[in-house]
């Protein structure tokens, strides 16, 4: 029996084995050095994260810009000499609005624009005070 033939077979098998683990060694360690550079670039951000999260509260705090329309700062101006909360009613006569349910509606608007915009505070349904 000639077992020279099952030998050359097994040789071609062990040989692709062979390239086959060295070539996924090389994948791994690419692989390795892109996880490297991941985790590098990760420490990194953490770092500039805690930076700037740091340096937050020493930045001057910046007031939302208003809409533009002539009435937001003048309801500011309102509940700037306001003691206590407003209703749009309130707000509307303060401002010479007529007492129209247009009006009021339209005031009550802006008074929730304005607490979307982290301006205003609505505490109870329809009373608005100024946020400190």
């Amino acid at each position: 029996m000639n077992i020279q033939p099952l030998l050359d077979a097994l040789d071609l098998q062990e040989d692709a084995a062979r390239a086959l683990a060295d070539d996924l060694r090389a994948q791994i360690d690419g692989l390795q050095a892109r996880l490297r550079e991941a985790e590098t670039r990760l420490e990194h951000l953490a770092i500039t994260c805690k930076t700037i999260t740091g340096l937050a509260d020493r930045l001057p705090a910046v007031a939302p810009e208003l809409p533009e329309h002539p009435d937001y700062p003048r309801i500011l101006a309102v509940f700037n000499h306001a003691t206590g909360p407003l209703r749009a009613k309130d707000v509307c006569e303060a401002l010479g609005h007529e007492l129209l349910p247009k009006n009021v509606e339209g005031t009550r608007a802006k008074l929730k624009r304005l607490v979307k915009l982290g301006i205003v505070t609505e505490a109870d349904t329809g009373n608005f005070t100024r946020k400190q």
